[in-house]
């Protein structure tokens, strides 16, 4: 039975293991073995009558819960099990609040503490009343573009008649008469007066992320910031690819607009509204957006590439998006997305967790004849990587023949291709392939 989420092993006790009661207690539970090691071999006790004695009195005098304290025997040594049930309610530890994830224990703080204390309160941050604001702290704007969208898309078309209040009353966005946070952050006029990381910074940069060329920043209530966000992208940050069907001009989109719409939506739902804005980082060959929040435990990336169970982090935000039309209900929004790039012929995206958040990369089509300019490729390189685009692979052999050079100097132009991350070398000696990146 190795370590898990759920299983620890000491070889002897010290008083600070009782933080990882306190974190199986906040989690899901768990057991911690003492007089076993990292191994799980049972090394035994010689104290472990006084042990059967302490460790429940201190348990329940430090942490005021009750576990069981149950004695083994294995080959002639002793080992204590401690069985720690999971709690509804907030357990601390000399005022300290930690949290069992994986297979560490975390001290809890700032908004990851704040979260934890109002789901154990069976609360959400978006259902918590915000004291000091009034009705005219709403602005119409944003109820009339709610009520156009749960027309078009027939999900609320009864909100038409309703009046300001009326429609935050049914949308559960009032507790009494007093405003829920996600009332401000929907239809608020000025959100950022209450919520000063409620918005997304846009920025442009070179060839490295130190080198900046230029940033904005877009505000605006939750319902329409998408969108501002989006308008912002076109006409700033992107470049409109032009294609013609006969005398028609058509103007095309960098990236899928509907892909990246749905991220920012994402972004915003499922975000934390506590330390940092929505960041959207854009580079000649692919952009990011990055929020935030962490996965549900009960989640991971792979599940993010298949239909999956909708939990949002901010479900009266997310409910509300959903009745406007902004949103699906059903756990589709990442695999949209995939859907998507992949029409389009653009590589899968790229979700992963960084620094506290959850970041989603869209990747170009770099392999033309604009981009491959920007690496500073000799001519037979950015030759060869348009010529063999198709097959999505290069060949040593292939290369020599076609550009008549030694294969010393063949390695090395595709050495260079790799390094720059334009292609993965595959393979040893005569079956090496240099592939094109997905």
């Amino acid at each position: 039975m190795p370590e898990s989420q759920n299983i620890e092993w000491k070889v002897s006790w010290r008083d600070e293991y009782l933080k990882w009661i306190c974190g199986f207690a906040n989690a899901k539970g768990g057991r911690i073995y003492i007089g076993k090691d990292d191994d799980g071999h049972v090394t035994g006790l010689s104290d472990y009558k006084k042990l059967m004695e302490d460790i429940p009195n201190k348990v329940l005098n430090h942490l005021g819960i009750l576990c069981d304290v149950n004695l083994h025997e294995e080959s002639g040594r002793h080992f204590i099990e401690i069985v720690v049930h999971p709690y509804d309610v907030p357990i601390s530890y000399h005022g300290k609040y930690h949290f069992r994830s994986g297979s560490t224990k975390q001290e809890l703080n700032g908004a990851a503490l704040n979260e934890f204390l109002l789901r154990k309160a069976g609360k959400t941050w978006d259902d918590v009343v915000e004291p000091s604001a009034t009705l005219q702290d709403i602005g119409e704007t944003g109820i009339e573009a709610f009520k156009r969208g749960a027309s078009n898309s027939r999900r609320l078309p009864s909100a038409a008649d309703d009046s300001t209040q009326e429609l935050l009353r049914n949308l559960r966005l009032l507790k009494g008469d007093d405003l829920k946070r996600a009332a401000l952050l929907l239809f608020g006029k000025d959100v950022r007066a209450f919520f000063p990381t409620a918005y997304v910074k846009i920025g442009r940069f070179g060839s490295s992320d130190a080198d900046l060329l230029f940033q904005d920043l877009v505000e605006g209530n939750a319902f329409q910031l998408a969108d501002l966000t989006l308008e912002l992208l076109q006409k700033k940050y992107l470049t409109a690819p032009v294609s013609y069907q006969g005398l028609h001009r058509i103007e095309g989109s960098e990236y899928p607009f509907e892909a990246l719409r749905e991220i920012l939506l994402n972004a915003i739902v499922h975000r934390t509204y506590m330390t940092a804005p929505i960041q959207v980082s854009v580079y000649s060959d692919r952009l990011t957006v990055w929020n935030e929040g962490t996965l549900p435990d009960n989640l991971s990336i792979e599940d993010l590439k298949r239909k999956h169970p909708s939990l949002p982090k901010n479900p009266v935000l997310a409910d509300v998006c959903f009745k406007g039309g902004l949103i699906e209900a059903w756990g589709r929004g990442t695999v949209k997305v995939m859907e998507e790039c992949r029409r389009h012929g653009l590589p899968e995206p790229r979700i992963e967790t960084i620094a506290g958040g959850i970041s989603v990369t869209l990747f170009k089509d770099i392999y033309t004849e604009e981009l491959l300019k920007e690496f500073h490729l000799n001519e037979r390189q950015e030759d060869a990587l348009l010529h063999w685009k198709g097959e999505g692979r290069i060949r040593s052999s292939r290369y020599k023949e076609r550009f008549a050079v030694t294969d010393r100097t063949a390695l090395r132009d595709l050495t260079e291709l790799v390094e720059k991350g334009l292609l993965t070398k595959e393979g040893e000696k005569k079956a090496t392939l240099y592939v094109y990146r997905s």
